[in-house]
């Protein structure tokens, strides 16, 4: 699957695509960005990132997995732009979006890059439940809108964020 994308004006500067294991390194390098920029929205610190080895990121963009899946918006010049995948763990109903982000230069309607890797991960996750769901920090409002706007729906479900347990996560679902 491979889905071109006009962030500007009619010439390409993007691609949407599923990762593979020599992504390691630009995956590595967005994930330290996202960890930097949006540290809420993820379970990790980036000092704990910055201490796994080599092999840790290329199972990470091993495209081989039949229960997870990494998407990638791709610059031409191989510069990842924003990612997303899909998770189904063992014994479960439903399928997860996981690791959502779009460096931010990319976001926005406009751009179109955030649009296009969750078009990516539903296509993934059709015929593997009946809702895709995903867990948002109750304080990411934008992150809320932007879910809202693409018809995914609270379902009542929250946790502790493990991070800082005095606040929650909220689960969302979109049906497929």
């Amino acid at each position: 699957m491979t889905l071109a994308g006009t962030a500007s004006g009619a010439r390409p500067d993007w691609t949407i695509r599923p990762s593979v294991e020599d992504d390691w390194q630009a995956y590595r390098a967005l994930r330290f960005e996202m960890l930097e920029d949006a540290a809420l929205a993820f379970l990790e610190t980036l000092e704990a990132a910055r201490l796994h080895p080599d092999e840790h990121w290329r199972r990470r963009t091993d495209g081989t997995s039949t229960t997870t899946r990494l998407f990638a918006a791709v610059a031409p010049g191989g510069t990842w732009l924003g990612s997303m995948g899909g998770h189904q763990a063992a014994g479960t109903r439903d399928p997860y979006l996981v690791g959502v982000y779009v460096t931010p230069r990319y976001r926005g309607r406009a751009a179109g890059v955030t649009d296009a890797l969750l078009d990516a991960v539903i296509e993934w996750a059709q015929g593997r439940g009946d809702r895709l769901l995903l867990d948002v920090h109750e304080h990411n409002p934008a992150a809320i809108r932007y879910y809202e706007r693409r018809g995914f729906v609270f379902t009542g479900r929250t946790q502790p964020y493990p991070l800082d347990r005095s606040t929650r996560e909220r689960e969302m679902a979109l049906a497929l």
